[in-house]
């Protein structure tokens, strides 16, 4: 424990030190035309933090400085059926639970404006989208809707902007003062007494279930429920909602402000504690894990085996750059069109669309995430491809699938 490591959720300096990755990339979803830059892709560390107040983890080596979002930056998800399934799902809930026809709604870090869109289009609704990697000519089916862009990170300037919904979905984790940021958003929401929605990773995922390829140095911050919880509640809001979405990948939370809301006071909860011994388990587990692929991957290798790893977001570039040495691996597949061609950042196998695989006949496939299993296999079939099938999950016993239980 480090007196000087300071909690960017609650100021605890209560921190335990609990895992190193050295040289990451500092990008996964900025992709790179030319395979040399894509080799020379400027690198990390990530040193994480586990504070024993709140149940935040961060990563304290964080260097804002080396990132840069702009139009470059591609984790866009809708390309997905089963992505697709699950946004058209939570814009429906929303809508009813909200009653969204005809209100204003503000996209904070809205992408590509994919889920502004869908949630627009369903009430009738006004949207305003912020987020420096937007591009103009991804929609070309919008001169219906009331669309504004803004190409810019959301800051102080912008609290002026109100609305009923404020949403803010997969951004938060990419922000090195969460408190701040939610104090700039409060400008805005307690004007109008907006509801806020907010998705992030679930922090309990990467550490209980073994999504190690999900620790990326975009993510300064990993936030748990309860984290999550107390960094709203701090900021004077009170929790209407929260809960694991997408098998659990995700957190949601739903939150209106009141001025008159009495700060958190966790101490050390028995959720924390809790907590804290899945923390301190978690680096024997992640090596377990990581030497169990190490070990398939050089088997395959001896035996001069053809494979492929299936998604080149996160998971898939942070797969591919930890276990490079241990495997030939030349392809990553993805099914956003806008990868196709590109290379993966600090490991540089190219980007192929699905449709590579029926002349290149891979011997095996890694899919990164065991969500997409069915639509995957699926495009497999259709493609002639009769290959072995590994999919990462928590599992520790076995990476190769025979039979897999369609998920929830």
């Amino acid at each position: 424990m480090n007196p000087t490591h300071i909690c960017p959720v609650c100021r605890s300096n209560e921190i335990d030190i609990f895992f190193t990755l050295h040289n990451v990339p500092v990008f996964c979803n900025v992709l790179y035309t030319d395979k040399e830059k894509a080799l020379r892709a400027q690198k990390g560390n990530i040193v994480l933090g586990f504070c024993e107040t709140c149940g935040h983890i961060y990563n304290y080596a964080f260097d804002p400085g080396l990132l840069q979002y702009s139009e470059k930056y591609e984790n866009s998800l809708h390309f997905s059926p089963r992505f697709q399934q699950y946004s058209e799902q939570l814009v429906k809930s929303l809508y009813e639970k909200y009653d969204l026809n005809g209100k204003t709604i503000i996209d904070i870090g809205c992408g590509k404006g994919d889920f502004l869109k869908q949630i627009c289009r369903i009430g009738n609704n006004r949207g305003i989208g912020f987020d420096p990697s937007y591009e103009r000519q991804r929609h070309d089916d919008v001169s219906d809707l009331d669309l504004t862009f803004i190409k810019d990170l959301y800051k102080e300037k912008y609290s002026d902007y109100v609305a009923d919904l404020i949403c803010c979905r997969h951004v938060l984790e990419h922000v090195e003062s969460p408190n701040d940021f939610i104090k700039t958003v409060t400008e805005s929401s307690s004007k109008s007494g907006a509801t806020l929605f907010f998705e992030v990773p679930n922090a309990l995922f990467t550490i209980e279930d073994l999504a190690i390829w999900d620790l990326i140095y975009e993510h300064c911050s990993y936030f748990t429920a309860d984290s999550l919880t107390y960094l709203f509640e701090l900021n004077g809001y009170k929790k209407k909602n929260i809960q694991a979405t997408f098998n659990d990948q995700f957190l949601t939370i739903e939150a209106v402000h009141a001025a008159n809301e009495k700060a958190p006071d966790f101490g050390n909860t028995g959720s924390i504690g809790i907590l804290k011994g899945k923390v301190t388990a978690f680096s024997k587990k992640y090596a377990a894990k990581f030497a169990k692929w190490r070990d398939v991957l050089m088997e395959r290798k001896a035996k001069k085996s053809k494979g492929v790893v299936w998604g080149a977001g996160s998971k898939g570039v942070s797969f591919l750059n930890l276990l490079n040495n241990a495997c030939d691996i030349e392809y990553a597949v993805d099914i956003n069109p806008n990868k196709t061609g590109k290379y993966i950042a600090g490991s540089g196998q190219q980007i192929v669309r699905p449709e590579f695989l029926a002349d290149y006949q891979p011997d095996y496939v890694i899919i990164m995430n065991p969500i997409y299993i069915d639509e995957i296999r699926n495009q497999l079939s259709e493609l002639g491809v009769d290959a072995d099938i590994y999919i990462d999950d928590k599992s520790l016993e076995t990476l190769l699938v025979e039979n897999y239980d369609k998920p929830d």
